[in-house]
């Protein structure tokens, strides 16, 4: 995958780096009652963008290496693997809760409490394993 000669995951690890972390920032303000009705529409197109980004992140990532086997030859780059296929798998559960959460939107009650714990934990999950896959990718790199 590239885009003029250029290969795609460099590029589009830029907008899971930012989407990922602004999806969880807004999912966090939308657990603020006060603060649902304006933060749930955001955190919604936040969320399913940042979720589009890491799954085309990890995809390119894939083809970038099995189109350069070399970089195989690289000890960080297998922590930096591990750890997207983590966040993958992270991403796709938070950008779940966030969505059914932003549906259920302002209604209350144990379903409620329920989806707010749930979107809390995968906020802050997306937030750690964004930090820790892009540490590891920018050691690989320029480690």
């Amino acid at each position: 995958m590239e885009i003029n000669g250029l290969p795609l995951h460099p590029l589009v690890v830029h907008a899971a780096v930012v989407f990922g972390p602004l999806a969880a920032v807004a999912a966090l303000a939308y657990l603020v009652p006060r603060w649902r009705g304006r933060v749930r529409w955001p955190m919604l197109v936040a969320a399913v963008i940042a979720t589009g980004a890491v799954v085309l992140a990890y995809l390119s990532g894939n083809d970038l290496l099995d189109s350069k086997p070399e970089l195989e030859q690289i000890p960080a780059l297998q922590t930096h693997q591990d750890r997207a296929g983590i966040l993958l798998w992270t991403t796709l559960g938070f950008g779940v809760v966030a969505i059914v959460s932003g549906g259920w939107g302002l209604r209350s009650g144990g379903v409620r409490v329920l989806l707010d714990v749930l979107l809390a934990v995968a906020a802050v999950a997306v937030l750690v394993m964004v930090v820790l896959t892009g540490d590891a990718g920018s050691r690989a790199v320029w480690g």
